[in-house]
């Protein structure tokens, strides 16, 4: 008898009632299981998600790793699946994964390109693709970790297939989803680098957004992205200058609060 490969997709939702339907389109009917775990969405998210066989468990916000790390205690298949919920896998990433479904011998782990959508404009430079990330791995084998852009951790021992495909990242619908999220990673990652004790000098704050634009913008090839690649690289940068003011920043208020006496955050 030939020996199938039982899949339980993750996913993570909260307010995602423009890209759930999208994502479990794109898998329904190859995935053996789906698990959403929603974080109290106040949208149309569960309505969405009533429409199609997932297990949809609503849990308090945990950060993103450890969140994806309770769905994946709750999986039952032998290997899980994780997906965010803007994101849908492609017509040659299900091929892909219908064949994996069918393979007698298989690895511990496989990861997959992500193409991400920016306004509209698919962008194949800038350092965003092939932007690769192991998604599908044995049961067991592998833990998230890391508050932001958190990645998965899996036995040094274990080397990752590339299945063909990609993984459509559909991320950022207007100029103004990128401006907020850009401001909410900046904070995360400024108050990380405050419990870490890690702070950045004024030179770097100078000489480190342009070095970021240039390594985008010319040596990743952003300039064949248009203008699209042009606002992305500039951002890039713009983001780089904001992280390191911001956790100056946060520095400088910690000191002041310690010697309660004013502190000049131009130094």
């Amino acid at each position: 008898m030939e020996k199938k490969a039982i899949i339980s997709a993750v996913i993570i939702t909260k307010n995602e009632e423009r890209n759930i339907a999208r994502c479990l389109d794109s898998i329904v009917d190859i995935i053996d299981e789906i698990i959403v775990i929603d974080s109290y969405s106040t949208d149309r998210t569960e309505e969405i998600c009533s429409r199609f066989s997932v297990r949809f468990i609503q849990s308090e916000w945990k950060g993103y790793s450890e969140t994806k790390n309770y769905g994946n205690s709750l999986a039952k298949g032998e290997y899980i699946l994780s997906l965010d919920a803007d994101e849908c896998i492609s017509p040659v990433l299900r091929e892909e994964l219908l064949n994996f479904k069918s393979q007698f011998e298989k690895s511990e782990a496989y990861q997959f390109s992500r193409l991400t959508n920016f306004c509209g404009r698919w962008i194949h430079h800038c350092g965003w693709y092939p932007d690769r990330k192991v998604r599908l791995w044995k049961n067991g084998s592998g833990k998230w970790e890391g508050t932001i852009h958190e990645k998965l951790i899996l036995d040094p021992s274990i080397l990752p297939v590339r299945l063909k495909g990609d993984l459509l990242h559909y991320s950022y619908h207007t100029l103004n989803d990128y401006l907020l999220q850009m401001v909410h990673y900046t904070e995360i990652s400024a108050r990380e680098n405050l419990a870490k004790g890690r702070n950045y000098s004024i030179l770097r704050m100078v000489f480190n957004p342009p070095v970021k634009f240039l390594n985008r913008y010319i040596l990743k090839a952003g300039f064949l992205d248009g203008l699209s690649g042009l606002i992305i690289c500039c951002m890039a940068a713009t983001g780089t200058f904001l992280k390191f003011a911001r956790t100056r920043q946060l520095f400088n208020e910690d000191k002041k609060k310690k010697l309660d006496v004013p502190v000049d955050q131009s130094k």
